[in-house]
């Protein structure tokens, strides 16, 4: 795979494998390939930590996702699992001749779109995308302090915690314009950021 590198702020190449050997670039160099959505760091990419013997650096993200993404990331999300449920649940309703089942079925999709929701943002969030389809769409994944990825146990915790944002009227939600993480009231219980790919 060839790369695109970043020299004195100036995209230059692209360059095979063994031309940025050759060029001696460093862990910290920007770099980028055909197949990446924006440039990174040279210590971040698998191929190369693999051939120019570089080590994966920790570092505290310096990009972070902003509320109004974070509130369409959220939108899409619902709307993309009511696309699935609703339809479901129109069907069962449909050939359900017992009124009362019919009347239970609705009302239960207001417990089973949350709770599918839930579990959704728990898996999507500690895989190895770190998002859920709203927040790729919007180029946000969910993170550690390290801007590493979060264990199901973590994520699940701020999931739960995101009850306490919603209790105090959406005051926990707010926090995000009071520091310089922009974390929500549940980001700051789980240990958690919500951080935006870098740009050049």
């Amino acid at each position: 795979m060839d790369y695109i590198l970043v020299v004195n702020g100036k995209p230059e190449g692209p360059y095979s494998i063994e031309e940025l050997k050759s060029r001696k670039i460093k862990a910290g160099d920007f770099v980028r390939s055909a197949e990446m959505d924006d440039y990174k760091e040279a210590h971040e990419v698998a191929e190369l930590r693999l051939h120019l013997g570089f080590s994966k650096q920790a570092h505290t993200p310096q990009y972070f996702g902003s509320f109004d993404q974070r509130l369409l990331a959220s939108v899409l999300d619902w709307f993309l699992i009511s696309l699935f449920i609703v339809p479901a649940a129109t069907i069962i309703i449909w050939f359900t001749p017992d009124k009362m089942m019919r009347s239970v079925i609705t009302f239960s999709l207001l417990l089973i779109i949350p709770l599918v929701k839930f579990i959704y943002h728990i898996i999507m969030e500690s895989s190895v995308k770190q998002a859920t389809i709203g927040k790729q769409l919007l180029k946000i994944k969910v993170c550690d302090m390290q801007g590493e990825r979060i264990s199901p146990g973590r994520s699940a915790g701020r999931n739960f915690a995101k009850v306490l944002s919603v209790l105090t009227l959406f005051i926990g939600y707010l926090f995000a314009f009071f520091n310089r993480h922009q974390q929500c009231l549940h980001d700051m219980i789980a240990g958690t950021l919500v951080m935006k790919d870098r740009l050049i």
